[in-house]
């Protein structure tokens, strides 16, 4: 079993310092907090322009000695906001390069699993079309964070310079039932399909829970 989780929160924009707070009250050492936005759950909303938000996405790298007291400190921190306020869940790490030293092991964590976070990275413009073919699929919704591709030393130069194409990263969590159809779905598209245009990966979810007020 590995020594370490990374745990993953999206809630809304500014909230994530608050939930990296509570986390290290609980034994987290810290945590990364990154700007994206949400998408709207279905396509009719995505046309109307409804839905969208900008997030919070928290990473933290936890022990599993503290996991469930960092994890619990999250869900009582937003217990009083709105139903649906986030999620959060977990997913396995191997190695770990930590102040020099390394640790963990080579093989994933085994277990069942019933969801899985997908993760298309794509050329800036394209996240949108992905999202809309992973729902046709059964995808909920997913969240955007913007980046950059690296340059090579063949890309092309403007005035000296490397043209480092913009870069869309999109995080979805799916029950693994859907998983193949919604990467079927999306590999069908252009823009993964064409050399340097985009890759998708998945991983296994676990803990996955949402944050806000429960129902009664």
């Amino acid at each position: 079993m590995e020594d370490y989780k990374l745990l993953i929160s999206i809630v809304p924009h500014d909230k994530g310092e608050r939930l990296i707070r509570s986390a290290m009250e609980s034994g987290c050492q810290g945590g990364t907090v990154l700007s994206g936005r949400g998408l709207s759950r279905t396509n009719i909303a995505a046309v109307l322009g409804l839905g969208e938000e900008a997030k919070d996405i928290i990473l933290m790298v936890i022990e599993n000695g503290v996991k469930a007291s960092v994890t619990n400190a999250i869900v009582s921190a937003t217990r009083d906001e709105k139903r649906n306020f986030g999620e959060m869940f977990s997913v396995n790490l191997g190695n770990l390069l930590k102040s020099g030293k390394l640790s963990g092991g080579d093989e994933m964590e085994q277990g069942d699993f019933d969801d899985t976070m997908i993760t298309v990275i794509v050329n800036k413009g394209y996240a949108d079309d992905v999202m809309a073919a992973a729902r046709s699929a059964g995808a909920g919704g997913g969240t955007v964070v913007s980046a950059r591709g690296t340059a090579r030393e063949t890309d092309a130069r403007f005035f000296g310079m490397h043209i480092v194409p913009e870069k869309e990263m999109l995080i979805m969590v799916v029950k693994n039932e859907a998983k193949a159809a919604v990467i079927e779905a999306i590999g069908k598209l252009k823009c993964l399909k064409e050399p340097g245009m985009g890759i998708a990966y998945s991983s296994p979810v676990s803990d996955f829970t949402t944050l806000g007020k429960k129902p009664r």
